[in-house]
């Protein structure tokens, strides 16, 4: 398997074994306690991934399939490589707070506990994904952002993306846990 595959299923995984082990045993309550009105609790961080990873299921079939072709769009973007390596780099400070793209990214106020292991799940299923795309030109290989059709970015930034955005709301999470308030 290609080595950015590999990472990337290995970064998911880790990141999915620590949600499962900081967050598994948490109560319905503590799983949905909100450190501000407007903030996120650690279930609506877990689901906020969940969400942003079903917005790329209509790409898996034909990347897996190694039948999927670069829009017109996607060939002459001028700024892929630019849009790429500054969502990456973007995810990976967290001082700096990004709203979510769209509504439906926006997870509703009470989850239920069996968010954690729906989490696991969802990153069990992408990592299988992932793994499927072996073989598929990373860097020659663009996506349109479902969220801004105006941004495209190269597949291999497209998995970076994806790894450095589930860790920063695993952090955010956490967070959460350590804010003033938290039940315990």
């Amino acid at each position: 398997m290609d080595e950015l595959l590999r990472s990337t299923t290995a970064e998911m995984t880790k990141t999915g074994d620590d949600a499962k082990n900081s967050f598994g045993s948490l109560t319905s309550e503590q799983l949905n306690w909100k450190p501000t009105e407007k903030g996120w609790s650690v279930a609506q961080c877990l689901d906020h991934l969940i969400r942003s990873n079903v917005e790329f299921d209509h790409e898996w079939p034909k990347l897996m399939s190694k039948t999927r072709k670069n829009s017109a769009w996607e060939n002459w973007s001028p700024l892929t490589g630019f849009f790429g390596r500054f969502l990456v780099n973007s995810m990976k400070k967290d001082s700096r707070k990004i709203k979510a793209p769209a509504k439906s990214l926006i997870p509703p106020s009470e989850i239920d506990p069996g968010i954690v292991d729906r989490f696991v799940a969802n990153i069990d299923e992408t990592n299988r994904k992932i793994a499927a795309c072996d073989g598929v030109d990373l860097h020659k290989t663009v996506l349109t952002s479902p969220f801004l059709k105006l941004i495209t970015y190269r597949l291999d930034d497209a998995f970076s993306l994806l790894t450095e955005h589930t860790k920063r709301h695993i952090r955010q999470a956490r967070r959460v846990m350590e804010g003033d308030g938290f039940p315990v």
